[in-house]
């Protein structure tokens, strides 16, 4: 087969288009204010899609176009990660803010539109073959990093403009389709939220006589690259489970840390050391157990169902009670599980729980659904992107697996 040609990164960028952020003496926690030009750091872009405005911090108009006016990005730039997570890239978005400063673990390239289409080039810096010679690139004293130089010399396949917006396309539609149902998620989880805080509100309980808790295994088992996922306290996130967050383990190993509970849909899962008051609700057709640090609450009725469980938990009232019991010592913070079935859990009157806990179960399926979707078209587009980028695969067939996944 024919190598495929290629091109340096900087040679599909404008004039001075790669540019590192400044100097970490020059910008840092200190400079942060409440408004002004927002900071692109390394978690905009790991939540999934283009770019995530999750998080974001900001600094001065006045400093961002004064001392920091040549580490701007702005819309249509692509960003990338010199120190930390090697291997993030994100592009900057439209609509929302009209310049950007470049973290010091940053850096930006203004893409020549003549010579390639930004989505193209995001693409290609997420192949897995291109994250691996990133990292393999890395300046290793110290902090593990690498220089606008060296991501300048990344070779890239030099293909031509039409094709490289064909391919931007294909996988674009796979991600575009990602993001309508993470807004459909969203939008589901909020009306969630909104249904328990409307309700009327009855006499608290004892935790325990809704719920039964079980505590997780207090070991970790050996990761491997498939199987049953492990999940841990980063799998918890904002009452969603999230997987991409998560490990696997064997299946021999799944039979072991399964003995003492094995987690099933609807039980809440939850972290009784170091993250206090995070809690996910786990999702239908997921096989899992519950790694360090993690317990689950389980109901024991449908009138009190996983989900009202989850936004009890989560209520300010409960969250304030979790802060109250919370036992603290030199090496880390941890609820007492013992005692947690006797403590108050906020419900709304016995009346209003069982047709809220229907609707509030319906909207958290809805979202679940809508997620375990997301983790099959994320799989479709990572393995048709590297064919696609090489022109080892058509694009036409490509658009075909894509049309036919919805």
């Amino acid at each position: 087969m024919t190598a495929v040609r290629t091109r340096p990164l900087k040679d599909f960028a404008v004039p001075d288009g790669l540019v590192g952020g400044p100097l970490g003496s020059r910008l840092g926690k200190r400079d942060f204010v409440p408004e002004g030009v927002p900071v692109v750091r390394g978690q905009n872009l790991s939540g999934g899609g283009y770019f995530s405005s999750a998080g974001l911090v900001f600094v001065p108009a006045a400093r961002a176009d004064g001392t920091l006016a040549r580490h701007l990005a702005v819309p249509g730039d692509l960003v990338l990660t010199l120190r930390g997570t090697l291997g993030q890239v994100g592009i900057v978005p439209a609509g929302i803010h009209d310049r950007y400063v470049l973290s010091p673990a940053q850096a930006r390239i203004r893409v020549d539109p003549d010579r390639a289409d930004v989505r193209f080039l995001y693409y290609c810096l997420l192949d897995p073959g291109m994250v691996a010679l990133i990292r393999s690139r890395a300046v290793t004293t110290g902090v593990p990093h690498v220089t606008p130089d060296i991501l300048g010399d990344l070779p890239v396949p030099a293909r031509p403009l039409p094709e490289q917006q064909a391919v931007a396309d294909v996988l674009g539609a796979l991600d575009d389709k990602i993001a309508a149902n993470e807004r459909t998620a969203e939008t589901c989880l909020q009306l969630a939220d909104a249904s328990f805080a409307a309700a009327p509100a009855g006499p608290p309980q004892r935790l325990g006589q809704v719920a039964e808790l079980h505590d997780g295994p207090h070991a970790t088992p050996v990761k491997t690259a498939s199987g049953p996922w492990f999940l841990s306290i980063s799998s918890l996130d904002v009452g969603r489970l999230d997987l991409a967050a998560s490990a696997h383990l064997s299946e021999k190993d799944f039979a072991i840390w399964t003995r003492r509970v094995r987690p099933r849909a609807g039980d809440v899962l939850f972290s009784y050391e170091t993250r206090l008051g995070h809690a996910a609700l786990m999702p239908p057709g997921v096989r899992a157990c519950l790694g360090r640090r993690m317990a689950l609450l389980r109901a024991k009725t449908p009138a009190a169902g996983g989900a009202l469980l989850l936004h009890a938990y989560l209520s300010p009232a409960f969250q304030d009670e979790i802060g109250r019991r919370t036992l603290h010592s030199a090496t880390v913070d941890r609820l007492p599980l013992g005692d947690m079935p006797g403590w108050p859990l906020p419900l709304p009157a016995e009346g209003e729980r069982a047709g809220l806990s229907a609707r509030l179960d319906a909207l958290h399926a809805s979202a679940a659904q809508t997620a375990a979707e997301n983790r099959t078209l994320a799989a479709l587009r990572d393995t048709l992107l590297p064919g696609l980028i090489s022109g080892q695969l058509r694009v036409g067939d490509a658009a075909r697996a894509v049309g036919a996944a919805g």
